[in-house]
């Protein structure tokens, strides 16, 4: 399945290691992860060679060719604010994640948009779970 992965950039890389585990996990189970930049430790250094609509072009290109969006959004971003509402209105299933002690936003929690669903990770292992269960569900739909 061809994945975008959401995760804050600009707001902050605190997580990055979650965004790095997220797109091993997608990759290790087959899937193609199109925004794989956003688990890249030097992703602010290469994308500061580039213009913001160059980035915007390149983010919208893999939307357009993804199959689904999975956000981490326990670090709040405006970016990823924007990709799952732009994921939403070109009728791509979503995934929210977040800590426990993320205080995500209500757009997020409150938004009964069927194509959204948003779910609560503690550990690892609850987090590949959570994304296991969301991608076999979308490829049984598939088949």
């Amino acid at each position: 399945m061809k994945v975008f992965l959401s995760g804050s950039i600009r707001g902050g890389r605190q997580i990055l290691h979650v965004y790095i585990r997220i797109c091993s996990l997608l990759q290790e189970q087959g899937h193609e992860v199109l925004s794989s930049h956003v688990a890249d430790p030097e992703l602010e250094e290469k994308e500061s060679v580039m213009s913001e609509e160059e980035i915007f072009k390149r983010d919208m290109g893999f939307m357009e060719k993804s199959e689904c969006l999975i956000a981490e959004v326990s670090m709040p971003s405006i970016g990823v604010g924007y990709e799952i509402c732009s994921a939403l209105k070109y009728g791509l299933p979503v995934l929210c994640i977040h800590s426990p002690q993320a205080n995500v936003s209500a757009m997020v929690l409150g938004n009964t948009n069927p194509g959204l669903l948003v779910k609560e990770y503690s550990t690892g292992q609850e987090l590949q779970e959570i994304i296991v269960n969301f991608l076999s569900g979308l490829e049984e739909i598939h088949e």
